[in-house]
């Protein structure tokens, strides 16, 4: 087993301002946690649609300016909830204003719900696919060149600028949560340094991860370079013990960063016994 990274995740969903505020944070005073995570969404998930869900980039930036190590992003922005161009200028944007901590967490989208709701143009899969595709090379463009023309099926660009840059280079980190062999690992392999499994058995992570790893070797990426991460749930009994039991299995099959996903209502008492059970994976 590798030695691992830990990670949490707060959803900005059915909760208060207060109580994210509070266990980010804590999670700034805790060495073991080097990243903190929302997601982008407009309503919640997997609980009534109905209720409460804050807006994931405003909520994660103000987390950021109320801590000091903590890396930050979004687990993930589905790309047609902005357009690529809109993106980048928030995304170097964020990196200055923390320091040079945030990790650009993207996915190709898949909400049906709110995107009817919204009027956003979700398309089948192979329009989300390309659509993505387009998306991922714009996007690095513009957080790394002078310029960007581009001519897509969905975006076009003509000499489009994006300054100031980040802080990190040649540009933050692109974190590509999903699971898509054919399309959206491929793209991850092209355009991330990071890949996020949303969860689930060592043996389907092992097997998404070999599906990366071939796309890798055809498009002349080195493996190594891309982080592997998968979400830990922690449940509402508080069963540290199990968070740790998942992290290690997954950690045997070549998973880095452990996120482990707190549930609501949120609350800053979690992250001394969350902590303590996964020390020993360090």
């Amino acid at each position: 087993m590798r030695v691992m990274r830990f990670a949490i995740k707060t959803s900005p969903q059915n909760t208060e301002w207060a109580d994210m505020l509070a266990v980010w944070q804590a999670a700034d005073e805790i060495e073991l946690f080097e990243s903190g995570w929302t997601f982008d969404h407009f309503y919640p998930i997997h609980s009534d649609s109905t209720g409460p869900c804050l807006e994931g980039w405003v909520t994660l930036t103000a987390l950021a300016q109320a801590t000091k190590r903590l890396r930050v992003g979004t687990l993930v922005s589905g790309i047609h909830y902005r357009h690529p161009a809109l993106l980048a200028n928030m995304a170097a944007t964020l990196d200055i204003v923390s320091g040079g901590r945030l990790e650009i967490g993207i996915g190709a989208g898949w909400n049906e719900e709110e995107s009817g709701a919204y009027g956003m143009r979700l398309g089948s899969l192979k329009e989300r696919s390309d659509r993505f595709e387009e998306a991922c090379e714009v996007l690095v463009g513009l957080l790394t060149q002078e310029t960007t023309t581009f001519r897509g099926e969905h975006y076009e660009f003509t000499e489009a600028r994006c300054e100031p840059k980040g802080v990190q280079k040649p540009h933050p980190p692109i974190c590509i949560g999903g699971s898509g062999e054919k399309r959206t690992l491929r793209t991850t392999a092209k355009y991330a340094q990071h890949w996020n499994f949303v969860g689930g058995t060592p043996e389907e992570f092992a097997r998404k991860r070999d599906v990366l790893y071939a796309h890798c070797e055809d498009v002349g990426r080195v493996p190594s370079e891309i982080t592997l991460s998968s979400h830990v749930r922690l449940g509402p009994d508080g069963d540290y013990a199990k968070v740790a039991e998942q992290a290690a299995a997954l950690g045997e099959v070549g998973l880095d960063l452990a996120i482990v996903y707190l549930p609501p209502p949120h609350t800053p008492a979690v992250l001394e016994p969350l902590a303590k059970a996964l020390a020993p994976l360090l």
